[in-house]
């Protein structure tokens, strides 16, 4: 797995293309909602797409720098990179809290 870039890392660019596929955004929009510091696998999130396609989804969060994952033999556990992303994006989980989530 790559490492997700540092807080002063973080670029909007990628960050929002990261979260223009509705699946993405759907995946931040839960982690939102979870407790901070709460750890996800990533079949938790009941995504419709293939294994292929799921961790290609993952992958492109976790280069942006949206999640940390953390592999764990069969599985992976996500987090959501809630502090480092308020900091460099002040109100974006924020606005993706209230946007409707798509199905």
């Amino acid at each position: 797995m790559s490492i997700e870039p540092t807080t002063d890392e973080l670029e909007l660019g990628p960050v929002l293309t990261a979260l223009a596929d509705p699946h993405r955004r759907r995946v931040i929009q839960d982690l939102i909602e979870d407790s901070t510091g709460a750890e996800r696998t990533c079949t938790s999130f009941g995504l419709p797409v293939s294994k292929s396609t799921r961790s290609h989804h993952f992958k492109v969060l976790r280069e942006a720098g949206l999640v940390h994952q953390v592999d764990r033999g069969n599985m992976s556990g996500v987090t959501l990179r809630r502090e480092e992303i308020e900091s460099r994006f002040p109100g974006l989980l924020e606005l993706l809290r209230s946007e409707p989530v798509e199905p």
